[in-house]
């Protein structure tokens, strides 16, 4: 019986590399299993495990949270998370501050697992549209109808946290409340900022280009409504990732970045998360 068990442990652990491993760019099977991805109690609207991976040092004093793959089809921003899952178990810079990190690497697994791969969840919902910014109701359709002519791929859904993914990120956010928050995206090839704080200015070869807010969007919520700071970064190809060394120096940016700005009293504050 303990066998049994231990076996059927091994193949639900298993169970993301064998997609991952088949559907990212950039992904060994060696670096998914070192990753040691635990599901979480959600499920996507077709059932799939929405996989997280905690690293808590002992002296941890801010909790940031990683986000891969909140579009689908954007393949590299999944495969990036789990480089940098690496580089937070293996690398620590001399200016480094000690972090919490929470990595979500695929909050759409059913759009990541698709064929072909898609942007929007199992349901169609944009879930970069899904949260609940003020005037939701009001902007949010007004928006998709007038701004992107009612594009499929940016359908913000019948109301805010619709769909499970969303729900999961926006629980996730008042359980673990973040002091940052980085979403990775793909393929525009900059680096956007919402929220409190002065911007990092250059993440790896991403230089900031600040594009606007969106009614629903992460960025919108977060930044803009509670008060956590979203960093966006669009990686240039959705693909493709780029270099590792390329990935190493986005993550060394993104640490200098938080050892400069993330000791001052506007961001030790608390989130303003209900």
């Amino acid at each position: 019986m303990l066998l049994t068990a231990a076996l059927a442990l091994s193949a639900h652990a298993a169970a993301p590399c064998d997609e991952f491993v088949r559907k990212l760019p950039n992904v060994k099977r060696s670096l998914c299993e070192a990753a040691k991805l635990e599901a979480t109690a959600a499920r996507s609207v077709k059932g799939q495990p929405i996989w997280m991976r905690d690293i808590q040092p002992d002296d941890a004093r801010l909790r940031v949270l990683v986000l891969g793959a909140i579009h689908g089809d954007e393949l590299s921003s999944a495969s990036v998370a789990l480089h940098w899952i690496q580089l937070a178990e293996q690398m620590t810079a001399p200016w480094s501050q000690a972090i919490h990190w929470r990595f979500v690497p695929a909050l759409n697994p059913d759009g990541l697992l698709a064929t072909p791969p898609r942007r929007v969840n199992a349901n169609g919902v944009d879930l970069n549209r899904n949260f609940p910014t003020p005037n939701w109701e009001r902007d949010a359709r007004v928006y998709w109808e007038k701004r992107t002519r009612k594009d499929p791929r940016r359908w913000p859904g019948p109301k805010p946290l619709s769909e499970p993914e969303s729900a999961f990120l926006h629980s996730e956010m008042q359980r673990f409340r973040p002091n940052l928050i980085v979403s990775i995206h793909a393929p525009y090839g900059v680096l956007d900022f919402d929220g409190p704080s002065v911007p990092p200015s250059k993440l790896g070869r991403l230089y900031l280009d600040q594009v606007g807010i969106f009614p629903g969007s992460l960025g919108n919520y977060g930044g803009v409504h509670k008060g956590v700071p979203v960093v966006t970064i669009e990686l240039p190809n959705s693909t493709r990732t780029p270099l590792d060394a390329e990935m190493r120096q986005m993550w060394l940016d993104l640490q200098r970045w938080m050892s400069e700005r993330m000791t001052s009293s506007e961001l030790q504050r608390s989130p303003r998360l209900p």
